[in-house]
This record gives structure tokens, sequence and C-alpha cells, in this order.
């Protein structure tokens, strides 16, 4: 169909709108009743088909693309200093918003954009992984707020979801279910992508729809980000084959530009010597060009660093060559990434399908992360939760690797500040724009006549699923699946599609994560002062902090203070107080209170009591058996047994018996040459692997083999005495100086038989698929919360017993 065509169809579906939208209110439609005739014989009677469900006429096809922690000055759509060309083309034939608002955080903010909900009104106050028991965070998103994918299926599209999916809770993420919340129960008909926070670019934990796929081990040409779009466009030419009239709608989230950061060899080469300059001057630089393209007004002042920040030129030389290098990883990845989505986007070009396609392009679920800390590392896991320390001599001398196969890395915070320019802190910081306000680019070319413009109405997250619903005539749903809905509460975007001037139609919008608050209303913003930095783990209430109600107050005009630059609180007190009333209203009101930074631990054990029963046993039958973390046995940080029955043949005594996480953080246990061993991998680097070797391999046909570690007393972490037996008898023993209390990374499993995902060691090949076979897997560890000697974990007893058996429970 040619444009002139489409034009003059887009003009018949402006009267469509105006006539209002379909008034299918309950979803999905009811079964309808026989419209034919039932005689005594055919010749007397009528056949009649029910009518498929088909999209309003003329509904465009949807792609809503979705980033990770891409700051507001990253992209150079938006300023920023890392080309983006494919995001450049669109909003030159679209429209650049740049008062566009997400929650400051990973789940939170996808489950506002897919429900059209506040994100505590859908029980997503925080991450999925730090859910607490009140109704606005427990991380279960209620049926009372359908999908936009729901609803479109429901109205005749086609759904698929490529990417990240950080919406399931954490006790729904293993084979067991239940899948309702995964992507194929919220309206996705194909999903393929990984569940949780990131994956590694190059061995990623991936699935489609709920099943577990591996990708090609040892492949130095594979990387996720170009999985995923082959995969879109893939699936795009099936549907557009099976289906050439029917619309889709395709939400694409890769995981990059979260941790870890990493990207193509190639790619990052290209970037070589750009950030020699420094966070402090790239930060200028992107203010400039932001003011020069009117990007942002030319009143916006360039917000202050904050002093947990070093200046750059008070960093070494050495200091210095580390730090450019992960910003230089960092814009490779980003970079790379919208290479690969303009590969997507130029074969619905070739498809002639892009004109007649809404496409909506946030760039960053939040602002860029600071978690990375001063200094940044390696390894964002063992960093955050292990204990893990980079040296400047060891990163220098690995400088060459970083963004590769061997690093988990994420960049200091300096960058993250600059990447948000020109706005003040981060992501996590939820009361300030760098946490919050990220670039959109909005392109219809149906629709949207007057392209390359700004639009500057203020505008959030919230407002994604009304604009799409507007956009394909469909009305928002009163009943989904016999469920009455919570009402929408974002705004549709349409009316400023045509005119930079129409008034905002958002004018009020609450903010809250961990403590820190924001609420907006009518160009003012009133947010509280951080307290807790974003790379600080709050493994417990962290010692010394404010409490919630205790944070100071800001004030704002951003009428006239683009960028959040100058307090106002001390001057307008009156109307500082006025605003913080009607965030107390609005926090009554979408489930936001109690105000709490909830904690790791508290989640962990609150979350096992309710949704878990205790298990000091494990039972696992039979090898190429996976299993997520919320259903694997806790051998992290406290004692363990693991007891395999195993037959081994000649030829076929080598392999995994049991892997659990990655050379990040994991521990491995496998036969090598028929020799049991065990491997635990702190971090990456040599001096944090421990190994410990058996002096004999097992014996040829039935063998039970047996890995014993005690912990020492002491707190968590600490090190401990591991014992290999091979049928009751000792073959070796031997220290682990260190262990990990969280594995690496987000999404690897616990895996019987092999080791999928980045394998704990290079000891064995790809996934060192064991060769023989593994009938029975016993794991035992302490009960829960059970003291040990001198206040440490409970350690493992080891009583005499028959060859073969499995020891008592612990107690």
């Amino acid at each position: 169909m040619n444009g002139m065509l489409r034009r003059l169809l887009a003009a018949v579906t402006v009267v469509v709108w105006a006539a209002g939208a379909s008034a299918q209110t309950e979803l999905p439609r009811p079964e309808q009743p026989f419209a034919g005739k039932i005689g005594p014989t055919v010749a007397q009677s009528m056949p009649a088909f029910p009518k498929p469900v088909r999209a309003p006429e003329h509904a465009p096809n949807v792609l809503l693309i979705l980033t990770d922690d891409v700051g507001f000055g990253a992209a150079s759509t938006f300023g920023g200093p890392i080309p983006t060309p494919t995001l450049d083309k669109l909003a030159a034939r679209g429209l650049k918003y740049n008062e566009f608002h997400t929650t400051a955080i990973c789940s939170p903010t996808r489950a506002a954009l897919l429900t059209g909900r506040n994100h505590h009104a859908v029980a997503t106050g925080t991450l999925v992984d730090l859910a607490s028991g009140y109704p606005g965070y427990c991380s279960i998103i209620p049926k009372s707020a359908a999908t936009v994918a729901t609803i479109l299926r429901d109205n005749g599209y086609n759904t698929a979801f490529f990417g990240k999916h950080h919406n399931t809770p954490i006790w729904q993420t293993s084979a067991a279910g239940p899948f309702d919340r995964w992507p194929t129960g919220l309206g996705f008909e194909y999903f393929y992508g990984f569940i949780g926070g990131d994956t590694d670019q190059w061995a990623p934990a991936l699935y489609r729809g709920t099943t577990r796929v591996e990708t090609p081990h040892d492949d130095p040409t594979y990387i996720l980000d170009r999985d995923l779009a082959d995969d879109a466009i893939h699936w795009i030419h099936n549907q557009k084959a099976a289906g050439p009239d029917k619309p889709f709608f395709v939400y694409y989230a890769p995981g990059s530009a979260h941790a870890p950061h990493q990207a193509p060899k190639d790619w990052i080469a290209r970037f070589r010597g750009q950030f020699d300059q420094g966070w402090d001057q790239v930060r200028k630089e992107t203010y400039a060009r932001q003011r020069a393209a009117g990007i942002i007004p030319e009143h916006a002042k360039l917000s202050s660093r904050p002093k947990e920040i070093p200046a750059w030129n008070e960093l070494s030389a050495d200091r210095k060559r580390i730090d450019a290098r992960m910003m230089e990883v960092y814009a490779a990845m980003l970079s790379f990434q919208d290479a690969q989505i303009g590969r997507v986007l130029e074969e619905l070009d070739r498809m002639g399908e892009l004109d007649h396609t809404l496409l909506l392009f946030v760039e960053g679920d939040n602002g860029s992360s600071g978690e990375g800390g001063p200094e940044g590392t390696t390894n964002e896991i063992g960093h955050l939760a292990n204990d893990v320390h980079d040296s400047d001599d060891w990163m220098l001398d690995r400088i060459d690797e970083m963004g590769g196969p061997h690093t988990y890395e994420i960049f200091p915070a300096g960058w993250a500040w600059a990447m948000d320019t020109p706005f003040p802190w981060f992501k996590q910081i939820g009361s300030h724009l760098g946490g919050m306000r990220n670039g959109l680019v909005v392109s219809w070319p149906d629709r949207i006549q007057n392209v390359g413009g700004v639009r500057s109405q203020f505008h959030h997250v919230v407002d994604i699923l009304p604009t799409i619903l507007d956009a394909a005539s469909v009305e928002t749903p009163k009943i989904v699946e016999g469920v009455a809905q919570q009402r929408v509460d974002g705004v549709s975007m349409t009316y400023s599609f045509g005119s930079a001037d129409a008034p905002d139609r958002h004018t009020t919008q609450y903010f809250e994560l961990h403590g820190n608050r924001a609420i907006y209303h009518d160009g003012w913003l009133a947010n509280t002062t951080p307290q807790r930095m974003p790379w600080t783990v709050a493994k417990a209430p962290v010692p010394g902090a404010v409490a919630p109600e205790s944070f100071p107050w800001e004030l704002y005009d951003l009428k006239h203070d683009y960028s959040q630059a100058v307090d106002l609180a001390s001057k307008a007190p009156e109307r500082l107080k006025e605003l913080h009333a009607l965030f107390l209203k609005q926090a009554e009101a979408n489930q936001v209170l109690p105000i709490h930074e909830p904690s790791a631990i508290d989640t962990t054990i609150s979350i096992r009591k309710t949704y878990g029963t205790p298990r000091t046993q494990f039972l696992f039958w039979g090898k190429e058996v996976s299993v997520s973390r919320s259903a694997w046995p806790p051998i992290f940080g406290q004692s363990f047994r693991i007891t395999a029955s195993v037959t081994t043949r000649k030829g076929e005594r080598d392999g995994v018996l049991v892997a659990a996480g990655s050379l990040f953080g994991g521990w491995s246990f496998y036969l090598e040459e028929g020799r049991p061993v065990a491997h635990e991998a702190v971090s990456q680097k040599p001096e944090d692997q421990f190994r410990v070797a058996a002096r004999e391999a097992v014996p040829q046909g039935d063998a039970t083999v047996r890995f014993e570690f005690k912990q020492d007393p002491g707190m968590p972490g600490s090190g401990g005495t591991l014992q290999i037996d091979i049928n009751g008898e000792e073959v070796a023993q031997g220290r682990i100086d260190r262990t990990i209390l969280l594995p690496a990374g987000i999404g690897e499993t616990f895996d019987v038989g092999l080791d999928t995902g980045a394998r704990v060691t290079d000891d064995y090949a790809g996934e060192g698929a064991f060769q023989g076979q593994i009938h029975k897997v016993v794991v035992e560890v302490a009960p829960p919360g059970a003291p040990g000697p001198h206040g440490g974990t409970q350690s493992v007893s080891a009583p005499d017993r028959p060859a073969g058996q499995e020891g008592a429970p612990l107690e």
C-alpha cells in the first residue's frame, strides 16, 4: 500500500476516533450465540460460523521499545556522546519528548508501562527481588490491572515480547510456576528472553515461552542483542506471512545497557580515547549540545556534581585510564544495541510496514546506574554482595578484556551522573530527575505529519498504555477474565502529536522508591533529599540510616528550572507544605504506605516463610535438570552436603554433577578423568578460585560421590573445609578460604548434569555435560537460621553410614 493511500486511511481513522472507540469493554469477548438456523435436515438449516475477533479497521502495528539503565544524556538523540543513529532517524521522522518520566528503577517502571497504573497500585513499589508483604510492594501484579498485551490480544492483535521480563514474583520463576505472571500469562502469545534483572550477553539464561533454551557455548560470534533482533525479525516474518492484515504488538526490551556492560571487541575499539576527558567535561559537552539542539530549554542550568562523585582531575593517571575504558565499553554496548534495533526497523521498512507502525521508543527504564560506586567493578554481584574488590593493578592488567566474557562490569558512578545530564543524581534516586527522566521518541508516519520536533508536555510511563489503546481505537476494558478493572492512571499522549503547544493533560504525579519521594503538580516538584547511595547494600537496616519520615524536603519550579538545579524550599515554605500534603494524599490512594526501604534479608526470610516449605533436603532425579534461584538449595554462605549416585563406564567418566552460579560467583562439582573435583569461584580472579580434587577416580559402574562442606564458625561468607568421599571413603580434603553469599549472575540456575549459562570454571568445555548416568542427587543443608558453633552457621555432621546411603537431614 503506497504512502498516499495510507494517509487517506489515517484520516478515516481520525474520524473513527472522533466517533469513539469500540464499545467492547468486557474481555475476552463473550461467546457469540449461534446466528444460523437448525432444522430437521441440512436443507432446512443454515450454517453460521462465529465471527472471529478482528482488530479495529486501520489499527496500526505497535512496536514498544524499552532499553535498560540508559540516562537522558547518553544517546546522541538527546545530546549525549554515544551515537545512536537508529534512534536519531526515528526522531527525525517522529517526535522527541523531553519531559517523560519513569519510576527510577526496573520492575516498577515495567509494571507501570504494561498496565498503565502507578507502580504501587499494581504491587510493584520496588524490585520483585525485594518484595515485602504490603499491598503496594508484594510484586504480584493484580488481575484487576490487565496489561496492554492482554487488551490488544483480545481485540484482534498478535502479541510478542523479546528481551527482559523483571515482573515475575521471584517465588514463581521456577519450573513449578505458576506461570500467570510470566509474559505468556500477561497477554503475550510469544516470549523469547530472560526472567530477572540482568543476564550475561555472552551466555544468557533464556526462555522461549516458559521453557529454558540454551544458546551456543564457546561461539565467539554469539551475543544476546543480535539474537533478540534475529528472533524478532523471524517472528514478524511468520506473523505477516500468516496474517498480513492482522496488526501486531511487539514489546522489545533488551537487557542492555544494564550491567554486565559487555559488547563486541571491535565495537569497543570504535570508542578508544573518546572519553579520556572524563565525566566532568563530557557532562559539559553534552549540556552544550542539548541546549544548541533545543533538546533542553535555553534557560536550563547544569546541575552541580554531588560530593559523593570525585572530580575527574583528582583521579590518578591509572584510574583515569581504567575509568575511560569502562565508559568505552558502555558506549559500545548502547551503540551496538541501537544497531540491532535498526536491523528490526529496516526489515519493517523493507516489508512496507514501518509507516503503519506506531513506534514508542523509551530510552531507559530509569536513569543511568550508579550502582558500580565511585570506582566501578568488573563483577557486579561480587561487588554488591560477596565483598569482591578490584585493585587498580588487576584492572589495568586486564583492561583489554573489559566488556568480554570474563567480565561482568559496571562503570563508576561518575559516568552514570554524566549520562544523566543535565539532571542531578541517577538510577534508584526516585526523588530527582537524574533517576526518573528519560528520553522518549514516538514515530507513526501514517498519523504524525509535523515531524522532527520536541514535545515538552509532562508525561509518565503510565501514559504508554492509554496512548497505544487510543491509537488502536481500542477502549479500556471494564472487566477482563471476569475481574473488574481498577482505574488506569495514565493519559493518552496522542493530543500532543499535532501540537507542541497543547496544554499538559498529566498534571499531577507522585514518585517513591526506597524512601526517596517526590510529587509533581502543575510545574512544581517537591522532593526529598537522598540519604543512601545506590552502591550501598541494605542487607539489613542500614546503620545510621535516616528514617523515611525524617528525610529533608526540597522544592523546584520546573517551569523555570528545567534541570532541578535551584532549591526554593526556604523561599516558598507554604507551597512546599501544600505539595507535601498532596504527596500524602497520593500515597494513600496508591498503596505507597508504609514508606520503607526493603532489605534483601528480610525479603528472603518472609518469602520463604510465606511461599516455601522450609527444606533441609533437596532431591534431583536424573541429569539435565535446571532449577531457578527461587527453588534451588541454599548452599551459599553455609555448610552443606551433596551426594550423587552415578554410573560411569570407560570413556564416560567426565562432566558436571552439580553446578550453580558462574565464574563470577558459583560452585561446581564435577568429574575430571573420573576424579571428583569441587571448585568454588568467589569471583573471576585467580586468587578467588578454590579447588579440591580427589586423589583417585570413581570406580567404573555404580558409585556414590559425596561433597561435604563444613563452614568455619563465624560470619556467613567465611571459609571452611571441603571433604570428598567415594563410596563412603574419604579421597580428598581441602580448604575453601572464602565463600559467596550470592551467586552470579542473576539468571543463573542450579544445574544437575551440566553447567548452563556462564560456566563456573573453564576446566570443562561448553556446558560440561556429564557423560555417564546420574540416578539421584541429594543436597542437604542446615535448617534456615540454625546457629552453628560460636554463633556461626550450623555445620554438617557426617556420621558413619553405609556407602550409597544419604545422611540424615541436618539438624
